[in-house]
């Protein structure tokens, strides 16, 4: 049998595609470390990261107004210092004006379930007895208690002192938001000249600048576009609601206005939650579906005509994406990682279309097939069979 040589020319292709091989795999290796390792440290670090990553989605927001005053002879630290002190008291109004009904929703749940379990009643009736059968079952299947033994229960911290720590903790929060965007804001076009010095080549430096305002200018659009079409949502849903005799209708718009930044799911909680006050507050259960159908409407409104319209397409995200953005960043962070999933998504995807490295990426984020990836459906597979046989 004849052998191989070793400085054969096949020889020296097969090891060089085994190193290929073994290097693509410690790449991918890496790769997952590090973004195991970046995940840890964004979960264990949500006290820092997050108020640092939502003091640059603000400043990415209020950016174009800053330049827009720029460019009329205003000062970047005045603009900038009038704009955070103007957010900081539209949210610190919100929050005196909503807290009394908020607070009042909040004492009155159990009274709310109560009225809730009696107009449903003529409906739970037939699922009664199942839920009585469930419940000897439990009881069945409960271990009994030997005499003489006590149950340990650990006291757990008191309302007020978990209120405290809460209301501390979002008011340090709140704080380095505010400075933080200030600074960014403040600073101009520094920020960005720190970036570009950054890079050797002027090759290199002037597609950064390309990337960097590119991502600037289509971020700030899309957040600040989404943030006024919600603002306008929840104008709408409260005077409509106000119409319809609904009690707190200006609750229910903020509600709207911020739980539409959840696409699908913040619609569908708005409805769920005015639905039940609806039937608690009114007299038959017919007048009370107008209020959440309104509040269904607009949504439809919202989401399908008026966002697509002014937004445009070319910013739209997969809905998958969009399900596994919201359910991650609400596990990482709560209700606020949920809010940030969104912009945080589109950041990522227009970061995506400026690499060609990263453009499959981009690709999958988009609602929209791609014009350069080839249709792999059907219809597209009988076309090209049909040109072929042509």
């Amino acid at each position: 049998m004849a052998k191989t040589e070793p400085d054969s020319p096949d020889a020296g292709a097969a090891a060089g595609t085994g190193a290929i091989a073994e290097s693509r795999t410690m790449r991918w290796l890496l790769t997952g470390i590090f973004l195991i390792m970046a995940v840890y440290a964004l979960y264990f670090g949500k006290d820092f990261f997050m108020p640092v990553i939502l003091a640059f989605l603000l400043a990415l927001t209020l950016t174009p107004i800053v330049r827009f005053l720029r460019k009329r002879g205003v000062p970047d630290a005045a603009s900038a210092t009038l704009l955070v002190l103007l957010s900081l008291t539209a949210v610190g109004s919100a929050g005196y004006f909503l807290s009394g009904p908020v607070i009042d929703l909040v004492n009155n749940a159990p009274s709310i379930g109560q009225q809730l379990t009696e107009r449903l009643a003529p409906l739970r009736r037939p699922f009664e007895k199942l839920s009585h059968i469930s419940q000897q079952i439990g009881t069945m299947t409960e271990p009994a208690q030997e005499p003489g033994v006590q149950k340990v229960v650990l006291a757990q911290p008191g309302i007020v002192s978990q209120a405290a720590g809460n209301l501390l903790s979002a008011g340090t929060s709140i704080t380095i938001v505010a400075v933080l965007s200030l600074f960014l804001l403040a600073s101009g076009t520094l920020f960005y000249e720190k970036i570009i010095q950054s890079f050797a080549t002027m090759s290199e430096k002037k597609r950064a600048l390309r990337v960097v305002y590119d991502v600037e200018r289509e971020i700030s659009r899309y957040l600040f576009t989404v943030a006024a079409i919600n603002a306008g949502l929840g104008a709408v849903i409260a005077l409509g609601l106000w119409a319809l005799g609904m009690p707190n209708p200006l609750v229910w718009g903020v509600a709207a206005a911020l739980l539409n930044f959840l696409p699908y799911i913040g619609a569908l909680t708005t409805i769920v939650l005015v639905a039940v006050i609806a039937l608690i507050s009114f007299d038959t259960i017919s007048y009370a579906l107008l209020a959440p159908a309104f509040v269904l409407l607009c949504g439809i409104a919202e989401g399908q005509f008026v966002t697509p319209m002014i937004v445009g397409r070319r910013l739209e995200i997969n809905a998958v994406a969009i399900f596994i953005a919201i359910a991650f960043w609400s596990w990482l962070w709560g209700f606020v990682g949920a809010l940030m999933a969104v912009p945080l998504l589109v950041v990522i995807k227009v970061f995506c279309d400026h690499f060609d490295g990263l453009a499959h990426v981009g690709n999958f984020l988009s609602a929209q097939q791609s014009s350069e990836e080839p249709d792999e459906t059907e219809e597209g597979l009988a076309g090209r069979k049909d040109e072929a046989a042509a």
